[in-house]
């Protein structure tokens, strides 16, 4: 496993290396003991996993209020996909800035993402499955979410005008001045 850093703290790209011969390959995907040694979240509660059926689909921007933050882990497991983030963090240097990379089956990236994040992604091809681990259980009343297309984020999406399939929930989360930071005081859990 590569760590690679991010411009947002906490925020971690993760390169998995694979073993291949003419059987395929083979692939850590977690090493509780790597995880641990970065001071990461190594307790997961969690794992989900959602499939996109149509190229172009949107999701999120989701996120849940302290104390039921996620830690997340994310992955493709087919299709590919563009996977955003935005620093919701009360006091980060950082807050309101985004972070996009391009998960697939085949680049065999991940990204760790830290509690006080929103989270979203768009489908670059159809039939993507997107996996990922979670330290909190989902919590209704906690959840919350940012508009995908909110002008502050300036995020690039790969495709212009809109989604091709996208919730109506999803169309009507507030913009980022309309949400108030998440101050993740008392909500921190150290890595076991």
């Amino acid at each position: 496993m590569e760590f690679i850093e991010t411009p947002l703290e906490g925020l971690w790209k993760i390169k998995l290396t694979a073993r291949e011969d003419d059987r395929g390959y083979f692939k850590r995907t977690y090493d509780e003991e790597v995880f641990a040694k970065r001071g990461l979240q190594t307790q997961w509660v969690q794992e989900n996993q959602s499939l996109s059926v149509q190229k172009g689909t949107v999701r999120g921007l989701h996120f849940q209020r302290p104390p039921h933050c996620e830690t997340k882990l994310v992955r493709a497991l087919s299709g590919s996909l563009l996977d955003v983030v935005v620093d919701l963090r009360a006091g980060s240097r950082t807050y309101g800035m985004h972070y996009s990379a391009e998960l697939s089956a085949t680049n065999r990236l991940c990204l760790y993402i830290p509690k006080g994040f929103a989270h979203g992604f768009c489908t670059l091809q159809p039939d993507s499955i997107l996996a990922y681990k979670v330290d909190h259980a989902y919590t209704p009343q906690a959840e919350g979410g940012l508009l995908w297309c909110d002008r502050l984020l300036q995020i690039d999406w790969p495709f212009s005008g809109e989604p091709s399939c996208i919730s109506s929930k999803d169309q009507l989360w507030p913009t980022l001045d309309a949400v108030l930071p998440l101050n993740l005081a008392g909500n921190l859990r150290r890595a076991a």
